[in-house]
């Protein structure tokens, strides 16, 4: 099979973001993830199957998808219409039926190419600093077709970024990395206990692999981040044990804490989720997040990023 037409489930592409890396950035989704964070900011993207959602905001109330629903599927309840993917049903015709796009796919299988096609029409503005950014759910978890992306990429001299949780097999990592311009790396709790009872795994893997980064020829290129979720990763002592545990690796190391965003909880309801807080906690002020900085600095680290 060619490189440009390996395939790979995208949920999103995001055009001019200015958050995931330098510039003007196309961000680039990529279902699956193997973890599962209860406060997950993007729950479409955490299983690596595709499934139909149902946008009630579009919906216009005309019930062609309760018609076509074979099998119960599809149904009407006092709060309006509900699915119900483990029944059999033609999807396909569901979706390409409802008129307002109320229903979809979560996610499209597209080839390398398509998306590559989709990144170029960008390209005028990523020579002001910008390039493209893989995130996810977590994009490793697709490595043909992360790999044959990136060089492509490379190829057209496209700054390249990856968003990652580095939950992946080791041989992945080393193969994305000589394509990658920078990397972003997620170090979201300290204590292996913690972080398998609120990320579903230890986080033994993780550490291995920043070490690795830390390490390398790239660390100049990668950048620590910590979300800031209350009560989860903001204790003193997380903060402080992943500063000196980084920092003690690489004194240069860059640091960026992410504050706390509530957008994710909204996703919820459309994947069948019920959301970690029951009350949605707000972002933190710009005096609570200097607050994490100052436990980050006194902790070895001297590269310190504030993401608001």
């Amino acid at each position: 099979m060619e490189e440009n037409t390996v395939k790979g489930a995208v949920f999103d592409i995001r055009r001019f973001s200015t958050h995931d890396g330098g510039g003007i950035r196309t961000t680039v989704f990529l279902k699956g993830c193997p973890l599962s964070c209860i406060w997950c900011h993007n729950p479409e993207g955490i299983s690596k199957s595709v499934r139909p959602l149902f946008f009630p905001n579009k919906c216009i109330g005309c019930q062609i998808c309760c018609r076509l629903s074979e099998n119960g599927g599809i149904f009407m309840t006092e709060k309006g219409i509900r699915l119900d993917i483990t029944k059999a049903e033609d999807w396909n015709r569901i979706i390409e039926e409802c008129p307002s796009g109320a229903i979809r796919w979560d996610s499209t299988r597209k080839t390398v190419e398509e998306v590559v096609e989709e990144v170029l029409k960008d390209a005028p503005f990523y020579k002001y600093g910008g390039g493209v950014t893989l995130s996810g759910g977590e994009p490793l978890l697709q490595p043909e077709f992360v790999i044959s992306f990136l060089k492509e990429m490379k190829k057209r001299n496209i700054h390249t970024a990856i968003e990652t949780a580095l939950h992946v097999p080791t041989e992945t990592l080393e193969a994305a990395l000589p394509w990658l311009d920078l990397i972003y790396a997620d170090f979201k709790i300290f204590d292996p206990e913690a972080h398998k009872r609120y990320i579903g795994v230890t986080n033994e893997r993780i550490k291995t692999h920043i070490r690795l980064l830390l390490e390398s020829k790239n660390r100049d290129h990668v950048i620590i981040r910590t979300p800031m979720i209350p009560g989860l990763t903001t204790e003193e002592d997380n903060i402080a044990e992943i500063s000196r545990f980084i920092s003690e690796i690489y004194n240069e190391v860059s640091y960026e804490i992410l504050n706390y965003n509530p957008l994710g909880e909204a996703k919820y309801p459309l994947v069948d989720k019920t959301y970690c807080f029951k009350d949605n906690p707000k972002p933190y002020s710009r005096q609570d997040m200097e607050r994490f900085a100052e436990i980050a600095g006194s902790n070895g680290v001297n590269h310190i990023i504030l993401e608001s």
